[in-house]
């Protein structure tokens, strides 16, 4: 089959091999532009371009589709895919794309819709301390992830998975799905179903005004928090003054009544207390430092029993 694909991050990459593996076409990508990215603000092409440079596959990187459709249209209709695939890639694709495949354009989204539709389903299904994640792909509309649905795939959620471990896991659960649901589309035994509107919610981008940790809230929110914003854009809070970014913790039950929110009840296990119950801490980047498991910061930097954490400087 021929195919156009379009994607931008790690999370398209299972997508697009599996694609080449099983023997279709790849005619072009569709990746979002360069970036700077890092401390020196280099320009970084996206992991969707870097397979298509190493794979010597034809890129385009419009700015917007939308407004740009009078360029990029005439070249979807010279290719002339029998299907557009998309993982995460970014942009909004206008009704004239969307009508000009044989077998239409499908995405591959993470998570179980109607159930998060939007930027961040997985970080969003961890921060909500889903038990279930998972993989749709639909048909690509015009609205927000609302398109028909053609397979799905539920996935558990692992007890202290981050955000990232399950983005990681959920790409290659969508890879396979892709494949099955190409593979049911062009047998005609796959039968599109509508998205209940009434059970859909949103999952918007995060964002960096989200990385407080607010210990007067339960531990099991203030755990969830930190494993959803990890690996990015991290959690944090502040110890004597300096930033703390928490990638890592654990639920813990202890024994006594809790101090006030944010005091380190067990400085040899960097354990604190929350609103309710307390949270160990497990991976940790103190500013100016590198990231780190909490046993062997704590070999370097003991922290005292009875010091408070603070949400902000």
């Amino acid at each position: 089959m021929k195919i156009v694909f379009m994607g931008t991050p790690t999370f398209a990459i299972p997508s697009l091999e599996a694609l080449v593996s099983n023997g279709h076409e790849i005619q072009a990508v569709f990746t979002q532009t360069d970036k700077p990215k890092g401390r020196g603000n280099k320009i970084a092409f996206s992991p969707v371009k870097e397979y298509a440079l190493a794979h010597n596959i034809p890129i385009y990187q419009p700015n917007s589709l939308k407004k740009e459709t009078e360029v990029y249209l005439p070249i979807l209709k010279d290719l002339n895919p029998d299907m557009i695939v998309v993982a995460a890639y970014g942009k909004i694709l206008p009704v004239e794309i969307l009508k000009l495949p044989k077998y239409g354009c499908i995405n591959v989204h993470g998570s179980l819709l109607p159930k998060y539709r939007g930027a961040a389903p997985i970080q969003w299904t961890v921060l909500n301390g889903d038990e279930f994640g998972g993989i749709t792909t639909m048909q690509i509309a015009e609205g927000l992830d609302t398109g028909d649905m053609l397979m799905t795939e539920k996935v558990a959620v692992k007890e202290n998975e981050t955000a990232s471990e399950l983005y990681d896991r959920l790409s290659y659960v969508g890879a396979s799905l892709l494949i099955k649901t190409i593979d049911g589309l062009v047998a005609g035994k796959i039968t599109p179903i509508k998205q209940n509107e009434a059970e859909s919610s949103y999952a918007p981008m995060l964002t960096k005004d989200m990385c407080a940790i607010d210990f007067s809230l339960p531990a099991t929110e203030v755990h969830h928090k930190i494993l959803g914003l990890s690996d990015s854009p991290g959690a944090c809070c502040y110890l004597d003054g300096k930033r703390l970014k928490v990638y890592r913790s654990e639920l813990v039950s202890t024994d006594s009544s809790n101090p006030e929110p944010g005091v380190i009840i067990d400085e040899h296990d960097f354990i604190v207390s929350c609103g309710t119950g307390s949270v160990r801490f497990t991976e940790i980047q103190v500013e100016g430092s590198k990231r780190m498991n909490v046993s062997d910061y704590l070999r370097g930097r003991p922290v005292r029993k009875g010091t408070r954490l603070t949400s902000m400087q």
